[in-house]
């Protein structure tokens, strides 16, 4: 039984296609790995420009007071020792502040100061390590006047919209927020939040 001149020319087409779709293909993974290599040396290269500033701005601010921070800011660098996390901490939660560094909510307090301090980071890059955090571990903000050590209190999934996690406490606070799942495909659904509370302050007296 001979093949349908349709049937035939149709696999023509596709023999022709599979090649091309192909490179398509391989070329769209290649810039898909380039684009990702690109934002890791991006973030690596902001993280060390980030520190380098921090850690002047320490140096000038033992004799001249610190100015209110603004958005984008290198404001303080936050260490799990346990973890092995350690990632600078930036004014603001915008999209760009959260690809480069863990972002400070602006409407929370800073560290050192009564109330809730809030930070917020990516589950898949800078706050991947907090699916090993738990309770009675060590955190550590440095923040340009003073080291600040707070203890793990708790952990808590919630739903994306609970902003009372958000909210002043009495005491001074520090509150690590990141998406949930760690591993998800997609915008995650929950919030993963670790909850501290400060126990030592050690204040900068010089350079």
């Amino acid at each position: 039984m001979g093949v349908h001149p349709h049937g035939a020319l149709a696999m023509s087409r596709l023999h022709r296609a599979a090649p091309i779709a192909a490179r398509c293909f391989f070329t769209a993974g290649f810039l898909a790995l380039e684009y990702t290599a690109y934002v890791a040396i991006d973030v690596q290269a902001y993280q060390k420009r980030a520190q380098a500033r921090f850690e002047t701005a320490r140096h000038e601010t033992a004799t001249v007071a610190s100015p209110a921070p603004i958005d984008g800011d290198s404001i303080g660098e936050l260490q799990i020792p346990r973890l092995g996390l350690s990632t600078m901490i930036v004014q603001g939660d915008s999209p760009a502040n959260l690809q480069r560094a863990v972002g400070h909510l602006a409407d929370s307090a800073l560290p050192g100061k009564n109330g809730n301090v809030v930070l917020a980071g990516h589950r898949d890059t800078f706050f991947r390590p907090l699916q090993q955090v738990r309770a009675g571990d060590s955190i550590i903000v440095r923040s340009r006047t003073a080291d600040y050590e707070h203890r793990v209190d708790s952990l808590a999934v919630v739903a994306a919209d609970a902003v009372e996690v958000l909210e002043p406490t009495g005491g001074r606070t520090l509150t690590l927020i990141t998406c949930f799942p760690f591993i998800y495909v997609g915008p995650a659904p929950k919030r993963f939040i670790v909850r501290t509370h400060q126990i030592s302050a050690r204040e900068r007296v010089g350079p």
